[in-house]
């Protein structure tokens, strides 16, 4: 038990009513986890609104409720606490109530389009092999040493955030790499968190369903680096148009990488990695790995043989030569990376790219995925990614309309099942081909209509090569 004054530190707060001495047991955001002398925290949210709420977590046993709007009568026995921003609020509250583990470790945020998972993972691996307690919070995986759990979104809400992270804490990890998303920025999930570095990969066309334009996407990656302090670092790819935006108004020491331009960083190292972009993730990893103070020759030997993140650029050759890969590419620019790197590597064979786009996401960017799949191509496949809630035919519709030729272009087939999709590709290849099955990567499910199956492509792929 925590008494609740002690976890207002640094908290913007406009009025209290109630003892402020008050236990608190647990921080919830969820009516439906509230223990008895629970902290509720009342969001605004997309879809739900917290304070509508507020009785019922109450009935439940929760003592103590910070808001932001007004909620009309207090009740007795109960500590209210009005704030001036809850999301804001929340991560503090995390923050205090699980000891500032953030300030216990070095914690290292990745942010980005794309590259942010490779970069973390290998981070995280990196620091394994050069002998260090470490934990990585991600896409995929969240990891504390060598024990993994299955991760649920990109960046965790604060309250789990927090308690993630007093785990490896109390695990002895020294360091953290975390993904940060830009939504977990715009919505304030990692207030409170104290981060001795930054690096930007890149950034190009996502999620405008939520940010709107693509500068207020910039701009909440942008914000990340203005929340590190003075003695951090921040490191961005010059290669990107956005990246010395990035480090414009940050009060971290700023350095540039650059595999083209004259900048802070740009060695070269050995890696069993192929393709450019897996070239600036590792210059990436270099340079933080150095500014953390590791040994540059060392950090270089380790390089060499760090292994492909699981869903990235994965691939094998089958016994009659044709070799599949699958990758998470699911945005225009990591399309375009992957399938220049799989041209590079086909010789005079063919290569035969499956591709879909997801439901109930960004829309303008599927027509530009299709061309780029078009127009890099020998045979391009449209199929369904997770469908979600919308018709698989209503998205490969809006896919189709940035391919000229269709529907009489014999190069292009539309199928809207992914299994059969990714058989169709399989029996066109023959000797010396490449496939491409994209959009999913590591994911081992497929959503229809908010139900998840079983689905994974490096097996139906496996499957149908053989």
């Amino acid at each position: 038990m925590k008494i609740l004054n002690e976890l207002l530190n640094d908290i913007a707060i406009l009025e209290t009513h109630g003892n402020i001495d008050a236990g608190v047991s647990s921080i919830s955001l969820d009516s439906r986890a509230i223990l008895p002398h629970s902290l509720f925290v009342a969001l605004v949210g997309n879809v739900t609104d917290g304070h509508n709420f507020i009785d019922e977590v109450i009935e439940k046993g929760a003592k103590t409720i910070v808001y932001e709007k007004d909620i009309g009568e207090f009740r007795g026995g109960i500590t209210y606490i009005k704030v001036a921003d809850s999301h804001e609020a929340v991560g503090l509250l995390a923050s205090n109530f699980y000891g500032n583990p953030s300030q216990k470790m070095k914690l290292v945020g990745i942010t980005g389009t794309s590259g942010k998972t490779t970069t973390a993972t290998l981070l995280h691996q990196l620091f394994r092999d050069l002998g260090y307690k470490a934990g990585l919070i991600g896409t995929v995986v969240n990891k504390i040493n060598d024990f993994s759990e299955e991760a649920h979104r990109t960046t965790p809400d604060a309250v789990t955030l927090n308690e993630l992270l007093a785990r490896m804490v109390d695990e002895g990890c020294e360091y953290c790499f975390m993904e940060v998303s830009s939504h977990s920025v715009s919505e304030k999930r990692i207030s409170g968190l104290h981060f001795v570095g930054g690096i930007f990969t890149n950034l190009s066309l996502d999620h405008l369903d939520y940010h709107k334009t693509l500068d207020s996407y910039a701009d909440a990656k942008k914000e990340f680096f203005d929340m590190i302090p003075m003695a951090g670092f921040a490191i961005a790819n010059i290669d990107d148009e956005r990246g010395e935006y990035m480090l414009s108004t940050t009060k971290a020491h700023t350095y540039t990488l650059s595999l083209k331009k004259k900048a802070n960083f740009n060695e070269r190292f050995e890696s069993r990695l192929i393709g450019e972009f897996n070239a600036y993730n590792l210059l990436g990893i270099y340079a933080v790995a150095v500014l953390l103070g590791q040994e540059k020759a060392k950090v270089i030997e380790i390089i060499k043989n760090l292994e492909a993140v699981p869903g990235r650029f994965q691939y094998y050759k089958s016994d009659n030569g044709v070799i599949g890969i699958v990758d998470y590419a699911h945005k225009p620019d990591a399309l375009e990376n992957v399938l220049k790197t799989a041209n590079d590597m086909k010789g005079n064979g063919k290569l035969i790219v499956v591709v879909g786009c997801g439901g109930d996401r960004d829309k303008s960017k599927r027509p530009i995925m299709a061309k780029i799949g078009y127009d890099m191509s020998d045979i391009l496949v449209l199929t369904s990614d997770n469908p979600r809630t919308e018709k698989p035919a209503d998205i490969l519709e809006d896919m189709r309309k940035g391919i000229d030729g269709l529907p009489t272009d014999s190069k292009v087939y539309i199928i809207p099942d992914r299994r059969e999709a990714i058989a169709k590709a399989c029996l066109s290849a023959v000797q010396g081909d490449i496939i491409l099955i994209a959009g999913k990567g590591h994911e081992t499910y497929q959503e229809v209509n908010g139900v998840q199956t079983h689905f994974d492509d490096l097996e139906e792929l496996h499957k149908y090569l053989k």
